[in-house]
């Protein structure tokens, strides 16, 4: 069942972007905030092999054993 959600106190300037994003994207300020909580709290997207091997490289890592060492230093978080 749906829940009612309401924001209590938003400041006219967010108030007033908001509105601009959600004419930008022809939605109702419901609409685009319902949007924007869909984006924040959604699935996370998988990666390609592609996307992964493109991450490999900009972390510059070289062996596998690095790749675990970094899974774990952020899995105990060091």
């Amino acid at each position: 069942m749906p829940v009612h959600l309401s924001i209590k106190n938003a400041p006219d300037d967010l108030v007033m972007r908001l509105r601009e994003r959600a004419a930008k994207n022809h939605r109702s300020l419901q609409g685009e905030l319902l949007a924007i909580i869909e984006e924040a709290v959604g699935q996370p997207a998988q990666l390609t092999p592609r996307e992964v091997l493109a991450e490999v490289r900009r972390l510059g890592l070289q062996t596998p054993a690095e790749a675990v060492a970094m899974i774990r230093a952020s899995r105990d978080g060091r």
